[in-house]
């Protein structure tokens, strides 16, 4: 069984950030969820004319490629000699 200070965050996050996460969002009114999904929406939306769709969805099939290969690369880079020593 898992002590509860034994439980896994993401990078970058850990129990203090999620509890001041959760406490945002439960203390906010259905209008402000509202509002702050719609300015969401506004700011990561775009309309592409149809007949560029295709292009665009090239465009991101090729982005997402590059980015695979390079954290795939990042993956399986051996560690420098100090921290291999460490292990």
């Amino acid at each position: 069984m898992r002590k509860k200070s034994d439980q896994e965050f993401p990078s970058g996050w850990n129990e203090s950030r999620v509890r001041r996460v959760l406490d945002y969002y439960d203390s906010q009114t259905d209008d402000e969820a509202a509002t702050e999904i719609q300015s969401a929406l506004e700011n990561t939306t775009m309309e592409v004319p149809t007949a560029l769709v295709p292009a665009v969805r090239e465009l991101i099939a090729k982005r997402k490629s590059v980015r695979a290969r390079a954290t795939k690369r990042r993956k399986t880079t051996s560690q420098p000699a100090s921290r291999a020593r460490r292990a």
